[in-house]
């Protein structure tokens, strides 16, 4: 047996001696992808109608740390539009890829709803948010280019990382990220502009230079129309 064998028995045998009674189990995460690490835990997502109200709870069991996601028949719809309003397709991704741990004729239906919702992508922008998204972008850039401070430029750096991700995937009909999902919804977009992103960042932190960051923020919204500061009005009445 080798080690995702030994890992897929681990997570039947959770599922058989905690949730022995659900309708259908997936195990998903990093896990399934074959991105595991040491630190990995295993990601279940359990679908039991005998719960009224959705949880999550975290195990070590069978020597791995496990994170279960419960839910019935229907509250996983509420999650499945939350992360999609969100633009961050969270619950969606881990049914689509999820390896079915059990199931009781239920699973595959709710994968093929979580495969369109993928597919479909997130809601596109209006033209009035992607102008106030390019105010932020502006706003920012400017805090960071003018920052004399180490240390205050680096979560700089960060708040404008997360914002050119965002705007780039959202201009573009893609799905955006957290934490290591930014690089990895940037990749899924364009492998090259993902490298350029990161190559940009890692200059800064490495060596203080910000003329990459400053030109790929550029970059980014010049096709918008480019920085945007002067008659930007938020929230202002008629």
């Amino acid at each position: 047996m080798d080690k995702k064998e030994k890992t897929i028995c681990a997570a039947k045998r959770f599922i058989n001696q905690f949730f022995p009674d659900c309708q259908g189990a997936v195990l998903a995460g990093s896990v399934v992808r074959g991105e595991e690490t040491e630190t990995s835990d295993l990601d279940i997502v359990v679908f039991d109608n005998h719960i009224n109200v959705s949880y999550r709870e975290s195990f070590i069991a069978f020597d791995w740390p496990i994170e279960v996601f419960v839910h019935n028949l229907n509250s996983y719809k509420h999650f499945f539009e939350i992360d999609c309003k969100n633009a961050k397709p969270s619950m969606p991704r881990m049914i689509a890829e999820g390896l079915v741990l059990k199931d009781e004729g239920i699973i595959e239906a709710i994968k093929e709803e979580a495969k369109t919702l993928l597919k479909k992508g997130p809601e596109p922008w209006t033209g009035e948010t992607i102008r106030t998204k390019r105010y932020f972008i502006t706003d920012v850039l400017d805090d960071f280019i003018g920052c004399q401070n180490r240390t205050e430029a680096l979560f700089i750096v960060n708040t404008l990382a997360n914002l050119i991700h965002e705007f780039v995937l959202r201009t573009n009909g893609h799905w955006i990220g957290t934490s290591k999902w930014i690089i990895r919804a940037l990749r899924q977009y364009d492998e090259k502009f993902a490298k350029e992103f990161a190559d940009a960042f890692d200059t800064f932190y490495k060596t203080d230079e910000k003329a990459k960051v400053i030109h790929l923020a550029d970059k980014v919204l010049e096709p918008y129309g480019g920085r945007l500061f002067e008659g930007f009005s938020l929230g202002k009445g008629k």
